[in-house]
């Protein structure tokens, strides 16, 4: 049985999906979160809370694919090795770039080349845009250079490299998951068939491991619970939506790390994050109620 389907129905945001989009950002804003907690205090590298992080998520994903019938019914899906490369590259890179790179430039860049991705392969394949919409993407923007731009330091040019990298490579996801046929399986083949590529990638990066029992368990609660629900509610919602769309809700991601590190890591209130949440939050409202127009010439 082929896993992949068109599409059928994306428009604009409907309240489920915007429900379901606020539960997917506030996932992955956690495991950015989760991510610096581990890193920065030393618990666990990297690369072993990226291997966990899989291995968490693959597993819970396949335990709830076991104990729901509609599930145990359905033919599995082919494998799916481009999506689940692309996910094991995400993952690593985006573990190994936060250990030079702020949650919020690290967020920042992550997110942009994601749009960035999204918006080229939408042109190749003949999509068009509305003015309200692009209007609405750029001020999105503005919004997170304000937040991050100002006052920031220099990174390290291999952290920023890599988080180029993974939003290459998380593009590449989204766009392929917007045809899963069942988000619930798909993810969890994902998450299995990545772990082993995340492995290898994160012995040739980085080769130093060391875990204590809190990295261990923020890294278990990373992939089971984060990215497992995170994971499986965006691919349904991409399902639901343009591609630009898609993409640019997910630039919510920055300001609300950058109000989780606020509420849970004691960081600073700023007039510049709530200007700079105000701003990506209108852009964003913007930009996915116009929706893309697709040219009668897009390829199928």
């Amino acid at each position: 049985m082929n896993a992949y389907l068109a599409p059928a129905g994306a428009s604009a945001i409907t309240p489920t999906c915007a429900l379901q989009g606020a539960v997917a950002i506030a996932a992955f804003a956690s495991n950015a979160l989760l991510c610096r907690v581990a890193l920065f205090t030393y618990s666990i590298d990297a690369a072993t809370f990226s291997d966990i992080r899989l291995l968490a998520g693959g597993a819970t994903l396949l335990v709830v694919t076991k104990l729901k019938p509609e599930y145990t019914r359905q033919p599995n899906p082919d494998p799916d090795w481009i999506s689940a490369t692309a996910l094991g590259i995400f993952v690593i890179l985006f573990s190994l770039s936060y250990l030079s790179l702020g949650v919020s430039f690290g967020a920042l860049v992550l997110f942009g080349t994601v749009q960035l991705t999204i918006f080229i392969a939408c042109l190749l394949k003949g999509e068009r845009f509305h003015r309200v919409a692009l209007m609405g993407y750029l001020l999105a923007i503005a919004g997170l250079l304000y937040l991050t731009t100002p006052g920031i330091g220099v990174p390290r040019f291999s952290g920023l490299l890599m988080m180029v990298g993974a939003g290459v490579a998380w593009g590449i996801y989204t766009l392929r998951g917007r045809r899963a046929a069942s988000p619930l399986s798909a993810t969890a083949g994902n998450f299995l068939r990545a772990t082993p590529i995340c492995i290898v990638l994160g012995w040739m990066l980085h080769g130093h491991a060391h875990a204590s029992v809190a990295g261990v368990a923020l890294a278990v609660a990373s992939g089971a619970v984060t990215s497992a629900v995170g994971f499986v509610v965006w691919a349904s919602v991409i399902r639901k939506l343009p591609a630009m769309s898609a993409a640019t809700i997910q630039l919510l991601v920055p300001p609300v790390a950058a109000l989780g590190g606020v509420l849970f890591l004691q960081e600073p209130v700023s007039t510049r994050l709530v200007v700079s949440f105000v701003a990506v939050l209108f852009g964003v409202w913007l930009a996915a109620s116009v929706g893309a127009r697709h040219s009668v010439t897009a390829r199928r």
